[in-house]
């Protein structure tokens, strides 16, 4: 492990070592660049570099905003200005002068927004900065920005909307870290967190808890179920998809006919009426539906393997002309996300004209909405006894420790196909093979 004050080898330092380090001094990298960490925990990334015969030192922003890999590559471009006779610190300077915080929003998302997965990030993204922080700072030179600034943004806030006013502080700090290597500032970052705005903002987890998503109690799953297949609309269908497959409402609405394999039961007789409940269990074998990565928030393909329910579904939805989409819009185009919300808050409404209680959260006892099936799908996973991980498999979430990851490539598509068949039986309300037996069991 490097030690201060000692120059090391070229690209010695790691991206582990660079978040833990806490004591005090400079840690040498290559190419002149080094880490140092002054005695409060403060980074930053500095590159001795020699520019027309004399010696400096240019400051490239601190960790973790900037991370080691964008520290390398700027020194090296740097070293290689300096060597063809240009002068990086000169050009830095040059740079640094008048620039706005607005100024520097739209320069620094015009190179980043096409790196986010969907448009609601983006929008977010901006809109975001728009509302709470460019009405304060937008105008201030971003050089002259400090934590007294910041924190003018944040603290109206911080108490009562917690999450995005958290959101709000990282992306503050991502424009300011890219001013910093692009030269129109210099000196620590001042929406840091830690060893910086932790020590005033009380944290986080502190002030507000994450408020889940409304589920639908298990005991209420079949009569929705039953309501949901009486409604008409593609809407409706991209819900029932949505439930049959625990995916998220963007990977239904997003979902193409090249992403769906159906496997065996193309090859079924149209003309045969054999009620899918009562279908043989290879009459659908092997029909996949294959999210790519660019779709997925995890950035990681994901295979979803298709009950017989979801595969009839699918053969019962036109293919619309000039649309790649399987649940299209009017306008040819993707669902929005609002029009499989209201799907669920209308049959909401129709229970409580009724003088029904609806389709509650247990918990919370507000009303369930599309996201929350995801949470119904994997307590009844638990409760029935599928195995943790391939239940977290199924709803695409990362399992373990990246070492743990690297060794457990199987995604369990086989097993994970007969636990969405017996979930797509408990829609129906029928009782599972292992849920007699386990009520035997009991009986005994």
């Amino acid at each position: 492990m490097p030690h201060k004050n000692i120059r090391r080898p070229e690209r010695a330092l790691s991206a582990r070592f660079v978040e833990t380090v806490s004591s005090p001094g400079k840690y040498f990298d290559g190419y002149g660049l080094f880490l140092r960490v002054a005695k409060n925990g403060a980074k930053q990334w500095v590159q001795r570099i020699t520019i027309r015969g004399k010696r400096c030192e240019l400051g490239l922003g601190s960790p973790p905003a900037v991370p080691l890999g964008e520290a390398r590559r700027v020194a090296l471009e740097n070293r290689g200005k300096a060597m063809l006779g240009g002068d990086p610190l000169a050009d830095k300077r040059e740079a640094r002068a008048g620039l706005s915080f607005a100024e520097a929003v739209e320069k620094y998302l015009g190179g980043k927004l096409s790196e986010f997965r969907n448009e609601k990030h983006r929008k977010q993204w901006r809109s975001t900065l728009d509302t709470y922080a460019l009405p304060v700072v937008g105008r201030k030179d971003v050089a002259d920005i400090s934590v007294q600034d910041v924190l003018r943004v944040l603290e109206p806030i911080w108490q009562d909307k917690t999450e995005t006013a958290s959101r709000v502080r990282g992306r503050i700090e991502n424009v300011l870290s890219w001013a910093t290597v692009a030269g129109h500032r210099t000196g620590d970052n001042p929406a840091r967190w830690k060893g910086n705005l932790s020590e005033i903002l009380p944290k986080p987890s502190k002030v507000a808890r994450a408020v889940n998503q409304p589920a639908l109690a298990l005991g209420d799953v079949a009569r929705w179920w039953t309501a949901l297949g009486e409604r008409e609309g593609m809407a409706a269908r991209a819900l029932e998809f949505l439930t049959l497959t625990a995916a998220r409402s963007g990977e239904v609405r997003g979902a193409t006919w090249d992403e769906m394999d159906l496997g065996e039961r193309d090859k079924i007789d149209e003309t045969d009426k054999t009620p899918v409940a009562t279908m043989a269990p290879s009459a659908a074998q092997g029909a996949v539906w294959t999210i790519p990565a660019s779709r997925m928030k995890n950035g990681r393909s994901h295979r979803v393997p298709l009950s017989p329910e979801a595969v009839t579904l699918l053969q019962a939805i036109p293919q619309l002309d000039g649309s790649p989409y399987v649940f299209f819009s009017p306008r040819s185009g993707m669902l929005s996300d609002m029009s499989i919300s209201a799907v669920m808050r209308r049959m909401q409404e129709a229970q409580a004209k009724l003088g029904g209680l609806g389709y509650l959260d247990p918990a919370s006892k507000r009303p369930a909405v599309p996201h929350g099936l995801r949470s119904s799908f994997r307590q009844w996973a638990a409760e029935r006894g599928y195995p943790r991980d391939m239940a977290e498999i199924a709803l695409a979430h990362f399992i373990g420790s990246e070492v743990e990851r690297a060794y457990q490539r199987s995604d369990m598509l086989d097993r994970r196909r007969a636990m969405m068949a017996d979930w797509a039986a408990f829609l129906r309300g029928e009782a599972a093979e292992g849920d007699n037996v386990l009520k035997l069991g009991a009986t005994r």
